[in-house]
């Protein structure tokens, strides 16, 4: 009986650890996402306005409506990026959260767009 004790004991223990390793990197990955849409809300450069408006012209002439395919508006996201919210303010937001995500900057993802005729 003694033995069961202890091996439950030890069972718990192992799933309190589980547990708690879940809720830190659950905790981690969000406090990424914020930072990012925090960076995104970083007034942007000179260069950085610059590289996006020309990102901008070229996937949609500048169009807030423009659409192709899966792609949607002034930077062609894909609708899945956007969640229903076409409106110009989280059309902005989502192409800064994923331009700095992925690329690090606007000025990078132009140089990617130049090489591969996308981002």
């Amino acid at each position: 009986m003694k033995n069961v004790k202890s091996t439950l004991v030890k069972l718990f223990a192992a799933l309190a650890l589980v547990l708690a390793t879940v809720v830190t990197v659950q905790a981690f990955n969000a406090n990424t996402s914020t930072s990012q849409t925090a960076q995104a809300a970083i007034k942007l450069s000179k260069k950085e306005k610059a590289a996006k408006h020309w990102i901008a012209m070229r996937e949609s002439g500048g169009s807030y409506t423009a659409r192709n395919g899966v792609c949607y508006g002034r930077y062609q996201l894909n609708i899945g990026y956007l969640h229903g919210d076409y409106s110009k303010k989280n059309q902005e937001r989502t192409a800064d959260n994923y331009v700095y995500g992925r690329y690090g900057s606007w000025v990078n993802a132009k140089k990617f767009w130049l090489a591969h005729h996308w981002y």
